[in-house]
């Protein structure tokens, strides 16, 4: 049956028109279609001479009624900032109601109430709607690392006869309906120039992965029961193909071989809310709009809300979150301290560090920071780019850099002792040590401190965050020359300045000494002597082991860094071994 006679059905199930004319009305298609469609209807046994259903008329229809809906809802919205760092988008509320509860009610009006909703990002907060509505919930543990692909993944075993939903829609028009019968992909009626799907005559929807002018993708479909297999099976294809890790699971839709027909609405029917932009076009008197770091935003600038535009997230950072904006045609960037981030960084202390650098031309343009909330705004650097750590000729520019900044000896009254930072760190687990051996490690690591403490180094002003990402190649708006610039202060303290170079290697993940070592000549401009390059090693690891135990206390915090807390705790056994073995030549050639 297609789709055309499944709407005269339901039609005549509805209301039974007088006649033929009545129903091409109703249905906006010609007579004669009309005509050729109830007879179809009549030889298929499904209505009477009378245009009533027959008992297979009713069971048809009876089968085809939605089953259930799958709201996925696991994803960070990360587009969504600087709201969702305390709420997942599914829970913002447009006129007083979370957009989830809105789709919720709309899928009860029609009859569906069994309905899943995958869940995530901050996924405690989605509880209560199992006792509001009888929801069941069912966690997606990818959902930081992969895209919505998987979230549906997780749900595959309830596809059939189903509402597939985002969880980010504003409906004005109920987009559900008592019947359904084909699979149907919803998109709206404005043509776009950079859009995926394109509805062909046959009113088919086709998905080109070049970009081209296509109706705009709304993100809510229906499956048929019939079509379900199609889509499971292409979904767990999709998920074993590691260049699907990012995909969206309408990649899966597209490529299962369904016929996915198109549901076209309204460009003001159903609006998706991917940005805090959205929400205020939206709904200017959300409870949502009223957020902390806006209001900084609004009072450090002096400009309204209205005047905020393209704001957009960073790429997560390990310590903080960051997303840009943009006002009277000026790029900012706002920071906004990440999970358990009181409990690491001492605000006060950062903002003495700013103060005491500014105006030496080392680290970016502050323009806010508040030492209560970690609040910081600074002025974007345009086109800049991180340093590749592989490039010699970025490595002699931040080393010169860091260099530069060692020789002022700059002096601050607070101090970042490594050793003391380790029990700390330690001290803020819930659980065991995630390392088996960690006790040995930890002793071994520790046994490198006479050796250090036997040097004396003069401290001043460390960076202690100073690694390939914190450095900015940019070029200066009036003379065009490359310039540098060091930042994120954070952890800046007194300490060894040589904790900098250390820092560096075992950011950059360094899988060879010949690197290492290379760092080190070209910040020594090759005149580095032996015990400080063993004291080096010393450093390397026991700073592997300080952010070793650094990840273990974000990690139960839901903070996941993959293969950067294994590789710091490689650094503190490898390296323990490499500076004893230093250690030991040396006693021995001053022994000789």
């Amino acid at each position: 049956m297609n789709k055309l006679e499944f709407d005269t059905l339901r039609l005549l199930q509805d209301l039974t028109p007088s006649n033929q004319r009545q129903m091409s009305s109703r249905l906006q298609v010609s007579l004669g279609l009309i005509n050729k469609i109830i007879q179809n209807l009549k030889l298929q046994h499904l209505i009477t001479d009378e245009y009533k259903l027959t008992s297979a008329g009713i069971s048809l229809l009876d089968e085809s009624k939605p089953r259930n809906a799958i709201i996925l809802a696991a994803g960070y919205g990360l587009r969504m900032v600087p709201i969702n760092q305390t709420k997942p988008k599914a829970l913002l509320s447009i006129a007083g109601k979370p957009l989830i509860e809105r789709l919720i009610e709309q899928l009860h009006e029609v009859g569906v109430k069994d309905i899943v909703i995958v869940v995530g990002y901050l996924k405690e907060m989605f509880e209560y709607l199992i006792d509001k509505y009888g929801v069941r919930l069912i966690y997606n543990k990818h959902y930081s690392e992969k895209n919505n692909l998987y979230s549906l993944a997780c749900a595959t075993a309830f596809i059939g006869n189903s509402y597939i939903c985002p969880c980010d829609l504003y409906c004005r028009v109920n987009p559900f309906n008592q019947y359904e019968l084909p699979s149907w992909y919803l998109v709206n009626d404005s043509l776009k120039s950079e859009s995926y799907m394109h509805v062909s005559s046959m009113q088919e929807i086709k998905y080109n992965k070049k970009k081209n002018i296509g109706n705009i993708p709304i993100g809510i479909a229906f499956i048929s029961k019939q079509d379900s297999e199609l889509l499971v099976s292409a979904i767990k294809k999709c998920c074993m193909d590691v260049k699907y890790k990012d995909s969206f699971w309408e990649d899966a839709l597209f490529s299962s071989g369904i016929f996915v027909n198109a549901k076209i609405v309204g460009v003001n029917d159903i609006i998706e809310i991917n940005s805090y932009e959205d929400l205020r076009d939206l709904d200017s008197y959300s409870e949502e709009l009223k957020n902390e770091s806006i209001s900084v935003i609004c009072g450090t600038l002096n400009c309204r809300i209205e005047d905020i535009h393209y704001i957009s997230t960073l790429k997560k950072g390990m310590t903080n979150r960051s997303y840009t904006f943009m006002v009277n045609d000026n790029k900012y960037i706002m920071r906004i301290p990440g999970e358990g981030t009181s409990d690491l960084i001492d605000r006060k202390n950062e903002q003495i560090v700013y103060s005491t650098i500014k105006g030496k031309n080392i680290c970016d343009d502050l323009i806010y920071i508040n030492a209560k909330n970690g609040m910081k705004i600074s002025r974007f650097i345009q086109n800049a780019r991180c340093c590749d750590p592989y490039s010699v000729n970025d490595l002699k520019q931040c080393m010169s850099k860091l260099r530069d900044f060692h020789s002022m000896k700059i002096q601050v009254k607070h101090e970042f002792d490594i050793f003391s930072k380790i029990n700390f760190y330690e001290s803020l687990w819930n659980d065991a040590p995630m390392f088996y051996d960690y006790e040995l490690t930890k002793k071994n690591c520790l046994s490198l401190k006479p050796f250090i403490e036997s040097l004396k180094s003069e401290w001043c002003l460390t960076h202690i965050d100073a690694v390939p990402d914190n450095f900015l190649f940019y070029a200066d708006a009036n003379t065009k020359k490359i310039k540098v610039q060091l930042i994120d202060w954070e952890y800046a303290a007194m300490q060894d300045p040589h904790v900098d170079i250390a820092m560096f290697c075992i950011y950059a993940l360094y899988d060879e000494k010949k690197y290492i070592d290379r760092l080190i000549n070209i910040y020594f401009e090759n005149s580095c002597q032996p015990i400080i390059r063993t004291k080096i090693y010393c450093y390397i690891s026991i700073c592997g082991l300080l952010w070793s135990n650094w990840c273990q206390y974000k990690q139960q915090l839901g903070v996941e860094f993959g293969e950067y807390s294994l590789k710091q705790y490689r650094y503190a056994k490898e390296y323990y071994k490499i500076a004893k073995k230093e250690i030991e030549l040396l006693s021995h050639s001053q022994l000789v």
